[in-house]
C-alpha cells in the first residue's frame, strides 16, 4: 500500500488502495461514473470555482505558509491558483482585479477570524492532519481541518450557500439540513474512529460553517444529541454492508450499476427500446 503525503493523499493512484468519504459518495450516487472517474476516463464538467472558494479558505486558517503555496500551485499546469481568482486583464488593467467570488470569501474569512468561539476551538488545532485506518476489512482514509488530541476534540470547516435552507431527503421523505444532506454526519463518524486507530484518542466532532452571503453567516455545530450519535452509528454500519461491492466494482469483478440520470449516464445514454409515459422516473 501507498503511504500517504500531503502530495499524493488526493491522487487516484491512492483511491485504489484507500476508500475515502468523497469516493464513497461518489459510488453512492453512481458506480458507472465513479469508476470511470477513478480510471481517469470522464470528469464531471462542474465549475471548478466552488472547489476553489473552498480550498482558499481552508489554506488561510492552516498557516500563512500554506496560504501561499496554494495561490502559488498550479492543479492543472498551466495558471496558478492566484492566476485563476483574477479576471481577464484589460488595457487599464492588466493585471485584472479580484474576481467577485473572492471578494466574498476574504469576507467569509474575516468572518470567522473576528469569531472568538472559533479562535479559541478551531485555531489551535493541527490541521489537515492525514489518518488511516479500517472500517469492516477495508483501509481507509481522512484528512482533518484541526484536530486537538490532548482536548479530545476535532473540527471540519465547512462553506455553504446557506446554512440555513432546507434540503429534501427523497429516502425518508423529509425535509432537512445541510449536514445530513452532504453526508457530513458520516464524515464526522468515519473521522472519528480512523483518529481512533490512529492515535488511541477518542475525538469528538464539531462543524463550523460559512455561508456564501453577504454579509456571510456562520454557525458551531456538535454532534453530542442522542440522535445524532445513532446516525453515526447507522452510517458505519452502512459503510460495512456496502463497501464490499464498492471494492469489487473498483477491482472489476462485478460491473458497475449505471444510475441513468448522472452527468456520466447521460454522455453514455444509448436508446434501444421505447418506454410507456407512465413508467417515466421523476425525482
Amino acid at each position: 500500500m501507498l503511504k500517504l503525503t500531503p502530495e499524493n493523499y488526493y491522487s487516484h493512484e491512492t483511491d485504489w488502495d484507500y476508500m475515502s468519504f468523497s469516493l464513497y459518495k461518489d459510488f453512492t450516487k453512481c458506480e458507472a461514473a465513479a469508476l470511470a472517474k477513478l480510471n481517469e476516463d470522464w470528469q464531471p464538467t462542474s465549475s471548478p470555482t466552488p472547489l476553489l472558494v473552498g480550498n482558499y479558505i481552508h489554506s488561510y486558517f492552516e498557516s500563512p505558509e500554506a496560504h501561499q503555496a496554494w495561490l502559488d500551485r498550479s492543479e492543472t499546469g498551466a495558471k496558478t491558483n492566484r492566476e485563476l481568482m483574477m479576471t481577464k486583464p484589460t488595457k487599464t488593467n492588466p493585471d485584472g482585479h479580484l474576481r467577485a467570488e473572492f471578494k466574498l470569501a476574504d469576507q467569509m474569512i474575516q468572518t470567522l477570524e473576528n469569531d472568538r468561539l472559533f479562535n479559541y476551538v478551531y485555531m489551535p488545532g493541527e490541521k489537515e492532519v492525514i489518518v488511516t485506518g479500517k472500517i469492516g476489512d477495508h483501509e481507509w482514509k481522512g484528512k482533518i481541518d484541526s484536530l486537538v488530541l490532548n482536548k479530545g476534540y476535532f473540527c471540519d470547516l465547512k462553506t455553504v450557500d446557506n446554512i440555513h435552507k432546507k434540503h429534501w431527503d427523497a429516502n425518508n421523505h423529509r425535509w432537512t439540513n445541510f449536514i445530513e444532506d452532504r453526508g457530513y454526519i458520516m464524515q464526522a463518524a468515519i473521522y472519528k474512529e480512523l483518529i481512533k486507530q490512529s492515535f488511541n484518542y477518542k475525538c469528538e466532532p464539531f462543524i463550523f460553517a460559512v455561508s456564501k452571503q453577504t454579509p456571510p453567516d456562520k454557525g458551531a455545530f456538535d454532534f453530542e444529541d442522542t440522535d445524532t450519535q445513532y446516525l453515526m452509528k447507522e452510517a458505519l454500519e452502512e459503510i460495512q454492508e456496502k463497501q464490499d461491492h464498492f471494492w469489487q466494482v473498483m477491482n472489476g469483478e462485478v460491473e458497475p450499476k449505471h444510475c441513468g440520470k448522472c452527468e456520466y449516464c447521460r454522455s453514455m445514454k444509448e436508446l434501444a427500446a421505447f418506454q410507456h409515459v407512465t413508467d417515466i422516473e421523476v425525482d
